[in-house]
């Protein structure tokens, strides 16, 4: 397959006598793709296995979750898999899995704290480095190649005392805390901050983080950066749009509507980059 797509690259362009010197450059691209993809898949593969622990004994040498006398460390994980996936009262949960509701309860929590033992393995900075497929795309490279990742805030629903709901609604009036999430390009969270309301403002929740000596917030290398939206101040490590240009990738789209300036240009490769922080939340209503 491999073969036959170099010759049918070679054999079209050989034959087209009116190609101009972009034309063969571009050729000379796609032919250089090819065969960096063919060779990075098939030849240059290097030892995945290479962890001594199984998974299971990684799990159990880090959430120290075991099977109770009456509950299965399977039954505890689905109970919570049951609770949050369906987002029930422990009520309808101690009648589908037929347990007392303190015995319900004792499994969520048990399973929740070793989920949040298990995130500070899952939840970190594991490469600076740009994907492949942004350094091979000119639309990004070289102009973000010292880009790590990109920052944003998303609403998520909460149950919290009466006292507090009126702090915790948030834009569209709902009950929701407000989370800031920071992502790389491989579609990997890297950081959390939550625990504030959903009224509170991003650059509140992104100075809280920053200032907060047990928040642990994943400063950038000198020269690196986050791409942030408008909502977050422009300091070192963050990299916001030019304020006053359009800046969301949807409204440069449709026909005759095209960047009209550098600062519109620029707004406009960054934010169709910085997307995938809302490809993170899979379509989280904000």
């Amino acid at each position: 397959m491999f073969l036959l797509v170099v010759t049918r690259f070679d054999v079209d362009t050989s034959d087209d006598s009116t190609s101009d010197e972009s034309d063969d450059d571009f050729v000379e691209f796609l032919i250089s793709n090819v065969i960096y993809d063919y060779h990075h898949k098939f030849f240059n593969k290097g030892k995945v296995l290479t962890s001594s622990l199984s998974g299971r004994e990684f799990v159990a040498e880090r959430e120290d979750l075991s099977d109770s006398r009456d509950v299965l460390v399977e039954e505890k994980v689905a109970t919570f898999l049951f609770i949050i996936e369906h987002n029930v009262r422990h009520r309808v949960a101690s009648n589908r899995f037929q347990h007392s509701t303190e015995t319900i309860s004792c499994n969520f929590k048990e399973v929740l704290r070793a989920v949040c033992r298990l995130g500070k393995e899952l939840i970190k900075q594991e490469s600076i480095e740009l994907p492949e497929r942004i350094k091979n795309n000119s639309k990004y490279y070289p102009w973000f190649k010292n880009c790590i990742g990109a920052i944003d805030d998303t609403h998520i629903s909460a149950w919290v005392p009466a006292e507090k709901q009126i702090s915790c609604r948030g834009r569209k009036t709902t009950i929701t805390q407000n989370v800031m999430c920071a992502c790389d390009f491989n579609m990997m969270f890297t950081y959390v901050y939550f625990e504030w309301e959903g009224s509170a403002h991003d650059s509140k929740v992104f100075l809280d983080a920053i200032s907060n000596p047990n928040a642990g917030f994943p400063w950038p290398p000198r020269g690196s950066f986050y791409l942030v939206d408008s909502g977050y101040p422009c300091t070192r490590g963050l990299l916001p749009p030019y304020r006053g240009e359009i800046y969301h990738a949807q409204e440069s789209r449709g026909q005759g509507r095209q960047p009209r300036s550098p600062e519109e240009l620029f707004n406009y490769r960054r934010s169709s980059l910085r997307m995938t922080i809302e490809r993170c939340f899979g379509g989280v209503e904000k």
